[in-house]
């Protein structure tokens, strides 16, 4: 009774392992969702770019903005399970999204398979060289004396980065204006500008300003200090015990990609993790590269998924 079963779990293990072995047979798109410049676009391209001559593999980026990262992810979700389409997820769109938009067609835990976690990166508190602001603690003095005045911008309502600046001004006691950009890129260009008195990024998206001495970092809200910019405090350092907001990026597939093509490519990707050439590569975007199986990574999606609810709830943040 159990025979013609078996036959055909043993079948269906060997095409599977077989498959595994002759891919990739085309190209794999990498879906980025925000636009060119920012910190998920950085590093995707720079993954996409290595996994491409370490293994003789096509792996093209493709990006897909909007939404804050929901309509990528969106994109993603929608793509076969067989190992050709992938998305450069991170905490924002995977995370946080799914709390603040009434609706959206796919889970995170649900709907997708993590493959490879890449790195983490605090979020950095900055202003233009130009600024009168020169520590955060010129900027809570600023907000108390005039409340809603001190303008600061984000990639968006309800990211990462947003949220970020949000639990700041709980944990400082201060009214900050939010002004949100569609992406990093464009907040960057008009915190140089002077247009807004703060930028609250991720660090890769803001480093080549700053080692460009054209952006002042004045915090980072990461627990520790960010090894690529060891001399800026962090939020906890600066007065506000405790403070931790950070953000991370991975490669996911869409729900029900092939076992051994994930094990494949989590190989791939750990081991371009563990070179000095990449750790250099993704230090010098002001990440911190970050290696996990499978499993550990799909932990800690399920466990950022949960945790982060009452993060949105508290911020009043909601997107119809």
């Amino acid at each position: 009774m159990f025979r013609p079963i078996a036959s055909a779990l043993a079948i269906g293990l060997i095409a599977s392992a077989a498959h595994a072995q002759t891919y990739p047979t085309k190209n794999i798109r990498m879906v980025i969702p925000f636009p060119p410049g920012g910190g998920t676009d950085i590093l995707g391209r720079l993954v996409a770019q290595k996994l491409t001559e370490a293994n003789q593999w096509t792996i093209v980026p493709d990006n897909k903005a909007g939404a804050g990262g929901t309509l990528g992810i969106t994109e993603a979700a929608k793509g076969k399970p067989d190992g050709y389409d992938m998305v450069m997820g991170q905490k924002d769109n995977l995370v946080v999204g799914p709390w603040l938009y009434k609706s959206l067609p796919w889970n995170p835990v649900k709907d997708f398979t993590p493959v490879a976690h890449v790195a983490w990166s605090p979020v950095i508190i900055a202003t233009s060289m130009n600024s009168k602001y020169k520590t955060l603690a010129d900027v809570v003095a600023a907000a108390k004396a005039a409340p809603d005045t001190v303008t600061y911008g984000s990639p968006g309502n309800g990211t990462t980065i947003h949220l970020a600046g949000d639990q700041f001004e709980k944990a400082a006691g201060i009214k900050l204006r939010h002004v949100p950009y569609k992406g990093s890129n464009p907040a960057l260009m008009d915190a140089l500008a002077g247009n807004v008195d703060l930028l609250v990024s991720s660090v890769p998206s803001a480093m080549a300003q700053v080692k460009a001495g054209k952006l002042r970092p004045l915090a980072v809200t990461s627990a520790k200090r960010s090894t690529s910019l060891p001399d800026v405090p962090t939020v906890a350092e600066s007065g506000y015990a405790g403070f931790d907001m950070s953000t991370w990026y991975g490669l996911l597939m869409p729900a029900g990609a092939p076992a051994p093509i994930v094990a494949q490519m989590n190989g791939a990707v750990n081991k371009l993790l563990a070179t000095p050439e990449m750790q250099k590569a993704i230090h010098d975007q002001g990440a911190e590269p970050l290696a996990m199986t499978p499993e550990a990574f799909t932990q800690q999606l399920q466990r950022d998924y949960q945790g982060m609810e009452k993060i949105v709830r508290d911020a009043g943040v909601k997107i119809e």
